[in-house]
């Protein structure tokens, strides 16, 4: 695929040629749990990496490669790995980089599971995390010490909106020699590419606006090929003679894509995060759609806004790309097409009102997801935040009324009308509870 192709072009195209054999024009579904090898060599060859092929759709997989090369050249990277889930994806991506004995450094301000990861289930394989606001460059840097092996964030928090300064932050990871690894779930790469600003990992959650249908789970891992993981001895596990990998060494091997040949060896291998080959079909539908559709979802989402501010039922409204928002600035330059279809919102009448809203609405669904093509809600402090402690509620920004809107692609008015069926409802509500 050419370099020169733009964004519109790749999301369409790249990965795939149609095959020679039958002329496929679409990527076909290779449902297949693995391949048939031509002798005894040829496997061996495989098995080491002496080759590149596939074995066992655990690994790798024809029609998944399609997807992973083709998100791969969305974000601009040298390659990608797709996995189970954008949890899978992460946590892989973490057991990748790090051992017993390692730190990270991560926001403070972002989706709950990804919290409870780094806070709750790491430390118990004896690799610790220092949270921090994704927005205090000085407290970024200060907590770095000389364990720390990943600075991690998103670009657009969930469900809070902070923006992490990307360009600022990857310079403050190289020059303590630590990659930055970004969750870009909520821009995307067509509203962002992290790795043009110095970020060095990507991780998706392809379940969202990239699938953009509510249909498939998965996720991935773009390697941005722009980290020398090779300068000292901080990473010996990619850059030194792997323990359990014929003695290895991913970094004189594979030069840029180290990260990526260790995380395919040696996390699919032996977590066995795979995608299926279906959901990777499936997700690859969504991309050839994803210029159309981001488009849509900036222009409702400004529409949103417009309408939210100025209603008698709101308490306040948040969103990066409102004057009032602390990030402001940088989203003009960072974002300039926009930064999500995100907005966080509260009722006057607080949490009791904010049910009513949810339980209201007939057009918004009410559910544990977000970039569906179809507009959905959800009460954070009770659903995805529900298991993370009062503390980190109140660290991450988060408020007991706050209500997280993914604005879908449905006709601006019929949205509009919807809410305010819930803003009655939730208005009954406060009136009750002020008697």
């Amino acid at each position: 695929m050419s370099d020169d192709y733009k964004f519109d072009t790749l999301s369409l195209h790249a990965g795939h040629v149609p095959d020679a054999q039958h002329g496929s024009r679409a990527v076909p579904i290779h449902q297949t749990t693995s391949y048939v090898f031509r002798d005894s060599e040829h496997a061996a060859a495989l098995y080491n990496m002496e080759l590149g092929g596939h074995l066992y759709t655990r690994i790798s997989n024809p029609t998944v490669a399609v997807l992973e090369q083709r998100v791969a050249a969305l974000d601009g990277g040298v390659a990608a790995t797709a996995t189970a889930s954008g949890m899978a994806a992460l946590a892989t991506a973490v057991m990748t980089i790090c051992s017993s004995g390692d730190h990270i450094v991560a926001s403070s301000r972002m989706y709950g599971a990804n919290i409870n990861l780094l806070e709750n289930t790491l430390p118990r394989f004896g690799i610790t995390t220092t949270f921090v606001a994704p927005d205090d460059l000085a407290a970024i840097e200060a907590a770095i010490q000389p364990n720390t092996k990943i600075i991690f964030g998103e670009v657009i928090g969930n469900p809070g909106l902070d923006v992490m300064d990307v360009a600022a932050v990857a310079q403050i990871g190289k020059r303590a020699h630590v990659p930055l690894m970004l969750d870009c779930t909520f821009n995307t790469p067509w509203l962002l590419k992290p790795i043009t600003l110095g970020a060095n990992i990507i991780i998706h959650s392809l379940t969202k606006w990239m699938g953009g249908h509510g249909i498939a789970i998965g996720g991935a891992v773009v390697d941005g090929g722009n980290f020398d993981w090779g300068k000292d001895d901080r990473f010996p596990t990619i850059a030194g003679p792997h323990y359990a990998m014929n003695e290895i060494n991913f970094f004189e091997e594979f030069g840029p894509a180290a990260f990526t040949a260790k995380f395919r060896a040696e996390g699919m291998y032996n977590f066995g995060p795979s995608m299926s080959p279906t959901n990777a079909f499936h997700i690859l539908q969504g991309l050839e759609t994803l210029p159309l559709r981001m488009q849509k979802h900036m222009d409702n989402t400004t529409a949103m806004l417009e309408f939210l501010s100025g209603h008698d039922a709101v308490a306040w409204v948040k969103h990066p790309t409102l004057p009032d928002h602390p990030s402001h600035a940088l989203v003009k330059t960072m974002l300039p097409k926009g930064a999500g279809s995100i907005i966080v919102f509260g009722l006057k009448g607080g949490r009791d009102a904010g049910k009513a809203f949810i339980e209201a609405v007939e057009l918004s669904s009410h559910l544990a997801n977000v970039g569906d093509a179809k507009t959905l809600v959800i009460h954070p402090a009770s659903t995805t935040h529900s298991h993370i402690s009062a503390e980190a509620m109140v660290e991450g920004g988060l408020s007991d009324d706050m209500i997280r809107l993914s604005v879908g692609l449905e006709d601006i008015a019929d949205i509009t009308a919807d809410f305010e069926i819930g803003f009655r409802a939730a208005a009954r509500v406060a009136a009750k509870a002020a008697e």
